[in-house]
């Protein structure tokens, strides 16, 4: 599993358009009756997990088969390049798993095929077990019904380089802390160092335009609308600092996995992370490690982005009792602990933030980071519409660089991707 946040959360992978017409029309595709005995075969499908947890889940799913005798989980893990596409081709092909690990955005095209079972039908008494933002992330615009168990939740801090900011003259004590600052800190950091290091390497994406508060969809979630005055705004400031040098020069083609390894060598000063990215820059870059600073994410709405997971079950499983009964034993509240406190993420169960685990601090930044991540997550917000899907971020992604590279003005570049998008989710409903 990737080590970065985003990676860790939605790694890189977004939405899928899904054939629907190879499997059907939005909604019902299955009964929605989970009643019975639990028992029977299941296949459950995560998504790049094996390598650094395969004990736990062998324990896990040993655990659950001791529970319920007669069951038996197939575990199949895939690497996280080419999912949505492995899930497109096994709805399509009629072989999705039973329990499949998924982001909102992944649930959203299976449910509209009616491949994910409407979990406040089938299970709907467990919905009090759950964070209510965390089980509404799983609802989908348009339709009636929640699509999968929330899992596991993540967010993080802005790290960033303090021997960086002392080189440029810039207070390392007193980071950036709104949108002004940050894009003033990058002015000065870039002109300070002739160019040579840049505060940011990614350029902007829909989460950070809802983080600026710009408002990405109408309220029906039938149209896009961050082609709005303040959507401008920020594409227009990114340029700005893309000309004089404050946006690394390879952002336009940038991952997480590369603008991690820009920080890592000291390229640019500031990247988003998590308290798991902590061990790594130790162990990778300790220059780094003894120069990091810390501060909160920028925002201009006093929300936080959180990234969610999900687990779906297929509505088309000939073993529902089952399915659903060990997609709720993995998100119950002590699997979704034990599992935190492996991974450096967060559970979306009810109550489970308010662990000491996640309210005591110890000194250390990893606790400091946790702690902090967890009290941010009781109002954070998932600023990536549930509907915008991989083809529709390459669309912003294109529009975005021409903007930056001075082939169309800030407001043509958001006003073409807003109507290619609004054409392509006509095309999804």
């Amino acid at each position: 599993m990737p080590t970065s946040r985003r990676s860790l959360a939605v790694a890189a992978v977004a939405a899928l358009v899904l054939p629907l017409s190879a499997c059907g029309s939005g909604g019902g595709g299955g009964s929605s009756d989970a009643s019975g005995k639990v028992e029977g075969d299941i296949t459950f499908q995560t998504w790049n997990l094996r390598a650094n947890f395969k004990p736990y889940f062998e324990d896990l799913i040993a655990d659950f088969e001791e529970k319920y005798p007669g069951t038996h989980v197939k575990w199949i893990d895939q690497p996280a390049e080419g999912y949505a596409d492995k899930i497109s081709a096994d709805a399509a092909g009629g072989t999705l798993a039973d329990v499949v690990n998924v982001s909102p955005d992944l649930a959203a095209p299976l449910a509209q095929a009616g491949l994910a079972l409407d979990l406040d039908k089938a299970a709907g008494q467990y919905k009090k077990e759950y964070l209510e933002a965390a089980w509404a992330s799983q609802q989908v615009p348009g339709l009636d019904g929640t699509y999968a168990f929330p899992w596991y939740l993540n967010t993080g801090p802005l790290f960033y380089n303090k021997s960086l900011f002392e080189k440029a003259g810039l207070d390392a004590g007193e980071p950036p802390a709104t949108y002004d600052e940050l894009f003033d800190t990058a002015l000065q950091l870039a002109r300070k160092t002739d160019g040579e290091v840049a505060t940011l390497a990614n350029v902007p994406t829909i989460e950070d335009f809802g983080r600026y508060g710009v408002p990405l969809m109408n309220d029906e979630g039938t149209a896009f609308a961050f082609d709005d005055a303040k959507g401008v705004e920020l594409l227009t400031r990114y340029k700005e600092l893309y000309d004089a040098g404050g946006l690394d020069s390879q952002a336009l083609t940038a991952t997480p996995e590369s603008s991690g390894k820009k920080f890592l060598t000291g390229a640019v000063a500031m990247n988003p992370g998590s308290a798991l990215d902590l061990a790594n820059f130790k162990k990778q870059a300790p220059g780094l490690y003894e120069n990091i600073g810390i501060t909160d994410q920028i925002t201009s709405t006093g929300h936080v982005n959180m990234y969610v997971m999900g687990l779906l079950v297929n509505s088309r499983s000939e073993r529902k009792p089952a399915a659903v009964a060990f997609a709720r034993f993995v998100t119950d509240a002590a699997h979704q602990m034990s599992f935190a406190k492996q991974v450096a993420v967060f559970p979306s169960s009810a109550g489970s933030l308010d662990d000491a685990y996640f309210t005591e601090e110890d000194g250390t930044d990893e606790t400091r980071v946790r702690v902090a991540a967890a009290k941010s997550l009781k109002t954070a917000v998932n600023y990536t519409p549930v509907l915008f899907s991989e083809q529709m971020k390459t669309e912003l992604r294109n529009e975005v660089a021409k903007a930056l590279q001075g082939k169309q003005s800030p407001e043509e570049a958001l006003d073409n991707a807003v109507k290619a998008c609004d054409r392509l989710l006509k095309q999804q409903g």
